[in-house]
């Protein structure tokens, strides 16, 4: 260790984000976040400001660009539009880290480093989560999801919880490097917090059982490329082959049916003929069924304008209504459409650059079962996971369309994503996938039933039903705030005490 803290600075950054950026691929490489930031610590620790701002930048750029790569394969768009989505999200990502390694460099001779780093950088996580270029994909416990009973206590403390500890066991590591203290002791010492953690994690995992009700989900992956789903010439075949494997998830008489995110290449709410023919199915099976689709509306001004929906139809009801509330910047709207607007007219046919974002946090009913639907990257977002449960869902479905990115790191991404929303809201999680990965989630973060990536299934699971929602649910990211009000104690504020 100490011969890689010799090497310049530049190359330290790049270690760090070699080891950073592959624990988010699904190698199983989580344990490496534990020492990836230990050459980072060091430049950090040892340099000014500005030299700190290009070490945290670089290190940025490495870590997004491995960890967020699949943005660069999305076969939804132009190749050019793709590469400079790719490009701009990772120069953006990295900015985060240069301005971390900047305020350290502010406040290194002034305050205990040690101390601060943890809450600075889960400072940076949280911030970073704001906006409409909100980001919290990238959080560090995203990493950890092979260690599920490390993860049991973000039911209190939020994924943020997991950074702190990380970034911690980061900081102790290095500063035992620099002291030189007596490694095997150490090393006893931190396997006795891990073992105590994991105990004490799987014993969570064991206290949470269901109520005597439960709900039968029959889930559709119709694995069917989104290019050619939204080809004219393939859209009757599309509808037809869609039609079949309805057919066969009503034949396994499940309570309720979930399709995938946009799952027929129509307009349902505008499309009579299509939506009447599936009302007639779920009138004569008895069985409701929730179906992501695009919708569009004119607005005031004769605009049309777009919305990521899911329509929910139900036996001789009226048909209800869910708009997606966080849509994807550069993917699914443009910023500035009248300055840059490379969406216009891809794919779908529509022009996905004007997309808009609802405000409703739906939650539906069923035979007294509410439950509420996340539309793909949705699922990444914790704040909109717990309103959904603090309105009263009892069950999350999430419909999601992974099949622009391929064989990526990114689809494998975000269904671990979707078992950090059960851990954090203590809620079953149910997730169709037009390509995979679909499956169900247990409160725990337990895998119930997973279908893999690029299989067409139909499958019905029976989901057991809890008393849903937790801390977390209920005050939201109370420890990241507290943890902000740490940083600003022992670090700004600490040093204007200073010149006072």
């Amino acid at each position: 260790m100490n011969y890689i803290l010799t090497r310049p600075t530049w190359q330290l950054a790049i270690v760090s984000g070699l080891c950073i950026g592959l624990a988010y691929q699904p190698w199983h490489l989580g344990f490496l976040v534990y020492i990836g930031f230990i050459p980072l610590i060091h430049t950090w620790f040892n340099h000014s400001s500005s030299d700190n701002f290009k070490s945290g930048y670089l290190f940025g750029l490495i870590y997004n660009l491995i960890s967020n790569y699949w943005m660069g394969v999305n076969s939804g768009a132009d190749f050019s539009v793709v590469f400079i989505s790719l490009i701009s999200a990772v120069a953006y990502l990295a900015l985060f880290w240069g301005i971390a390694g900047a305020i350290i460099g502010v406040f290194r001779k002034d305050v205990n480093l040690y101390l601060m780093l943890p809450f600075l950088i889960v400072c940076l996580e949280w911030v970073r989560s704001f906006g409409p270029l909100g980001y919290a994909w990238g959080n560090l416990a995203l990493t950890q999801t092979d260690y599920l009973p490390l993860l049991q206590n973000i039911d209190i403390v939020g994924t943020y919880g997991l950074t702190l500890w990380i970034i911690s066991i980061n900081v102790i590591l290095y500063h035992f490097v620099q002291t030189s203290i007596n490694i095997k002791k150490f090393s006893l010492i931190i396997a006795i917090i891990f073992i105590g953690l994991f105990v004490s994690g799987w014993g969570r995992m064991q206290l949470f059982d269901p109520k005597s009700d439960s709900i039968d989900i029959a889930v559709i992956q119709p694995n069917v490329d989104p290019n050619e789903k939204w080809d004219y010439s393939n859209r009757q075949e599309t509808l037809m082959f869609m039609d079949s494997l309805y057919e066969i998830a009503i034949s396994l008489q499940p309570d309720f049916i979930l399709f995938p995110e946009t799952a027929l290449p129509t307009y349902l709410r505008l499309n009579n003929r299509v939506r009447s023919q599936l009302q007639r199915k779920v009138d004569a099976s008895g069985i409701p069924i929730l179906v992501g689709t695009v919708d569009r509306i004119i607005d005031t001004s004769g605009n049309k304008v777009y919305f990521n929906s899911a329509m929910y139809l139900r036996p001789s009801r009226e048909y209800e209504m869910y708009e997606k509330i966080h849509l994807v910047p550069f993917a699914e709207y443009d910023l500035f459409p009248n300055l840059f607007h490379p969406l216009e007219k891809l794919n779908l046919n529509v022009d996905r650059g004007v997309f808009k974002g609802g405000d409703n946090y739906k939650v539906f009913i069923w035979n007294k079962v509410q439950f509420s639907d996340l539309i793909c990257y949705e699922s990444s977002l914790p704040r909109i996971a717990r309103r959904f449960v603090r309105n009263g869902a009892e069950v999350l479905m999430i419909q999601a369309n992974d099949g622009w990115l391929g064989q990526s790191a990114g689809p494998y991404q975000h269904f671990e994503l979707a078992r950090l929303r059960a851990i954090e809201n203590r809620i079953p999680v149910v997730r169709a996938g037009n390509t995979g990965i679909s499956g169900v989630i247990l409160p725990t973060g337990k895998v119930q039933r997973k279908i893999p990536l690029g299989v067409e299934a139909v499958f019905k699971e029976t989901i057991p039903l809890y008393n849903p929602g937790s801390f977390y649910s209920q005050y939201g990211d109370v420890f990241a705030t507290l943890c902000f009000v740490i940083f600003l104690i022992i670090g700004p504020l600490k040093c204007i005490k200073k010149l006072f």
